[in-house]
């Protein structure tokens, strides 16, 4: 395989790779912020405080994955952006608004601060339901029918839940007490609609997408496959069975959070499975999508600089912030 063969491949596995590290790490504080309505007010703080050193630097992921998106695959992107101009926009609005109510709900008069909350949970869950849309959107291949809009709205409505259930393991993970108790309680309340999301969106996707439906369904392939839904069965029913009093309480209330993880990963691994080889499915494949190959080489160079770096701070920065959060303190 020579240079211009591999090269749009590595530059795919890279942008899928960033889209699936900002889905994890933005998903769970995008799930915190889902989840603030439920609290009291001490308990939103150290909520907050829970993914305060974090939130930002998870958005970094995204810009990379979409700057390759632009840079790497220019036609895919004018087609993606193009189909999803609106979702795109609500997500970014709502990005930008729990930006905004995370600074100055701390640091508003106390009659303003129900508001600030109020607008960091609107632009969470605005977020989460706009990447729904476009994961619906995008697995159809961009299709404008009545199955694949049903299909987008099925996921954004689903995401959500998935974001709310990795939200709360994150918080089993960083708090203690009552608090710690009731994040049990919220993962359990949306594990079933997850279980139901990946068991309707599993069954659905082959219907929505002919190319799906030969892929995953082609013997001997299909035997290849089936550890993947195996082992994400196994890792819901693992999570579930994990989200208990006793064990947020002991060094294994990890558990859940990463299973769930788990879940995420072999969701992203069924999706590039799925699409390979194609950018925009049956209808742009990444060779054709890719800049040219020269073009690609020096964004390599630019690539092989910062990755590592982005890759670092995030280590370094959930290596310095680990352990317990407590509650966020101005003075």
């Amino acid at each position: 395989m020579n240079m211009a063969e591999w090269l749009p491949v590595a530059f795919l596995a890279l942008m899928g790779t960033s889209m699936l590290v900002y889905v994890v790490l933005d998903g769970y504080d995008l799930g915190v912020g889902m989840l603030l309505p439920r609290a009291d007010a001490l308990e939103r703080d150290t909520m907050i405080a829970s993914i305060g050193p974090f939130w930002d630097a998870n958005e970094t992921w995204l810009v990379l994955g979409v700057g390759i998106l632009l840079i790497a695959f220019p036609r895919a992107h004018g087609m993606v952006l193009g189909a999803l101009y609106l979702p795109v926009a609500l997500m970014l609005v709502g990005l930008v608004l729990r930006g905004v109510a995370f600074d100055f709900r701390v640091k508003a008069q106390d009659r303003w601060k129900p508001l600030w909350n109020r607008a960091f949970f609107a632009g969470s869950l605005m977020a989460a339901a706009s990447q729904g849309w476009m994961l619906g959107r995008y697995v159809t291949g961009l299709q404008d029918t009545w199955m694949s809009t049903a299909f987008a709205a099925v996921i954004a409505l689903l995401l959500p839940a998935a974001y709310v259930l990795l939200g709360a393991c994150w918080l089993v993970i960083k708090t203690e007490g009552a608090l710690q108790r009731r994040a049990v309680g919220w993962a359990r309340a949306a594990w079933p609609a997850v279980a139901l999301g990946m068991a309707l969106i599993s069954l659905a996707t082959p219907l929505v997408s002919e190319t799906v439906r030969a892929r995953w369904f082609a013997m001997p392939e299909l035997i290849a496959l089936l550890p993947i839904p195996l082992v994400t069965v196994a890792a819901l029913l693992g999570a579930r069975a994990m989200l208990e009093p006793r064990t947020a309480e002991s060094r294994w209330c990890w558990v859940p959070f990463a299973l769930v993880v788990l879940v995420f990963v072999l969701g992203a691994l069924g999706l590039a499975y799925s699409l390979f080889p194609f950018v925009v499915i049956d209808r742009l494949t990444i060779w054709e999508a890719a800049s040219a190959t020269e073009a690609l080489q020096v964004i390599a160079i630019g690539c092989v600089l910062t990755v590592p770096v982005i890759a670092g701070y995030t280590v370094f920065s959930y290596r310095v912030f680990r352990g317990k959060a407590s509650p966020l303190d101005y003075a």
